[in-house]
Formats: C-alpha cells, structure tokens, sequence
C-alpha cells in the first residue's frame, strides 16, 4: 500500500497521512520496530509540508503507534498488542523501581514494617496536599471556560475554579475574581491569553499555559460534508465562534458559507435550524440543538481539547514534590 493524499477531499492533509500509516501499523504491513522515513524525506515524496508529516507523526506517537529517538530517528511501536506491551513496560519499571528502593532501605538497615508505614504516610500527605490545591483557569468565552473547568484531570481532588478573562479585565465582579485568582495556588490559561493574565496577576501567582487542538473527529466530520452543504454555527460567544471560523480556514476548510448565531431564542433557533444541512455546535449547545433539529440535521460539537504534552506538564507541576507556591491573599 503506497501513501497518498488527495487535496480535493477537504479531509485535512495530515490527518489522510496519519490514518493511512496507522492502517499500515495495525495491519502488520509495517512491523514492530521499522524505522520511518525522516519527516524531512517523505514530505519530499509527497510533494508536502514537513509541518503536515510532523502532525502525521506526533498523532501517531500520541496513538502508542510510534517512538521517536533523539538521533537515531522515528520507529514503530506496533498496534493493539504494542500498546499493551508499553503498559507492561512501565509496569516493570515502576516494580524495577519500587525493588531497588526496598534494596537501598534494607541496605541502610531500615525495618520494611517501618519504610511500609512512612511510604504509607508519605502517601497520604501527598494526596492531603492535593486536595488543597485550586487552581484558577482563565480563558475568554464560557463555551471552553465551562467545558474545561469540568474536564480537566489534574490529580484528585485540585479544585478548578472558572474564571472569565473579559470579566476579569473590566466588569463589575473585577475586584471579586483578582482576589480569587491571586488566592489560587496556580493559574492556568491558553496561550492565547498568557501576557495578559500575567500582567493582571503580576508575579504574585505562577500562570502556565497550555495548547489546545481542535478534536480530530470533528474536523473530519466537517471535511465529509458535501461542498454545497448549508452549514450553521451555533454558540453563545462570537469569540468562540470566530476561533472555529479561524481554525476551519487554517485546516483549508473554509470553502463553506457558515452562517453563525449566539444564544439566540428558542424561536430564532429553531428557524435559524431550519435553514442549514449541518450545525456546528459549541460545547454545551449540543442538547439545545438536537432537541429542535430534525433527524436529517447533522449535528458535529466542536471541542477544543488542551494537548497531551500541556496536561502531562500541569500534572508535573501539581503531583511536584515541593510545595506549590501560594498567592497572596
């Protein structure tokens, strides 16, 4: 089976490439541990941007599917069965681990009843600790302010409090929301809006940043619809909207007349409902529409999602062995 990508599809170009190779990995047709062509090389071949393979790439990585080694290049992992074998392997490391600790404890003469005991406490502390932590999430429209507060894993018990950047900035409840943030534990916000919650919060309170990506299902499921598809948008923030319409031209998808609503009534919608093929709905709205919509409708939720190397970073810094450093308050 040889690679190919077809630009007339609308289905985003890397997302043709990652797929085809993913088919080729759980398939067999590429073993366990053959090497790839270098990013470089196939988007050479393909007649590509090397930025198009490396997405292709870094979803496949994000999959299981393939390793990368600094110097020697990208390998692959394998399907189903290497996904299970890299659960083993980190289960043995973490044995490996756990049995040379109890070595170096027994060396040094400790009791295992009494290394139980503090590894037990230890524990304990450590998850106390955790269940203080709140951590304050700033972010621009209540589509993704709301659906990140509920959805973010940060370790049990961290409290997520949503706080809304416009309101913050200027507003009646501005005074209100500064002192909950500068009294949370850490800050996290889009890179979006990174500068702006630092300069608001000072150096008072730690702010991180995260990347989101748009989920892959629903830009494929955008890329299916026929070209002459009448498409609506529907959320409750321009600013919301305007990031899908942002995202959608940046994908090569921005070939359909989108008509876009907020929050508009009951009535509005269900006229507005009326018009379209398909609706793109922001988190939240989705129940909104399908209750108005007829089966016929195509209903695609548009979530952003923060990436895997974001949230890995977030749960470095809360599961830390030190302290977070607290803001005033």
């Amino acid at each position: 089976m040889a690679l190919q990508v077809d630009r007339k599809t609308g289905v985003p170009l890397y997302v043709q490439l990652r797929e085809q190779m993913a088919q080729m990995i759980e398939s067999g047709l590429w073993r366990r541990g053959m090497k790839l062509p270098t990013e470089r090389h196939l988007a050479r071949v393909l007649g590509l941007s090397r930025n198009t393979v490396s997405l292709a790439y870094k979803g496949l990585a994000d999959r299981g599917l393939v390793v990368s080694q600094q110097g020697r290049g990208t390998f692959v992992r394998g399907g189903d069965a290497s996904r299970r074998d890299a659960t083993t392997a980190s289960d043995c490391q973490l044995e490996l681990l756990l049995e040379s600790v109890i070595d170096q404890v027994v060396e040094l003469g400790h009791d295992l009843e009494e290394v139980e005991r503090e590894f037990l406490q230890k524990l304990r502390e450590r998850r106390r600790r955790l269940s203080e932590v709140q951590v304050a999430f700033v972010e621009c429209n209540h589509e993704q302010l709301d659906y990140f507060s509920r959805s973010l894993e940060l370790g049990a018990g961290v409290h997520v409090v949503p706080i809304l950047l416009p309101e913050l900035a200027a507003g009646p409840r501005k005074s209100t929301l500064l002192e909950r943030l500068l009294k949370s534990d850490l800050v996290v916000t889009t890179f979006f809006h990174v500068e702006d919650v630092r300069r608001i919060v000072g150096s008072d309170v730690e702010v991180v940043g995260i990347a989101l990506d748009p989920e892959v299902e629903s830009m494929v499921r955008i890329a299916q619809l026929p070209r002459d598809c009448a498409v609506g948008l529907v959320c409750l923030s321009d600013v919301f909207g305007e990031r899908v319409l942002k995202t959608l031209a940046q994908s090569g998808l921005d070939y359909f007349d989108i008509e876009m609503v907020t929050a508009p009534s009951e009535e509005a919608l269900a006229e507005f409902l009326r018009r379209v093929d398909a609706v793109i709905v922001s988190p939240g709205r989705r129940r909104d529409v399908q209750t108005l919509c007829g089966p016929e409708t195509e209903i695609i939720e548009f979530i952003y999602k923060p990436d895997a190397g974001s949230i890995n970073t977030l749960q470095k810094i809360l599961m830390g062995g030190e302290p977070i450093r607290k803001g005033r308050g």
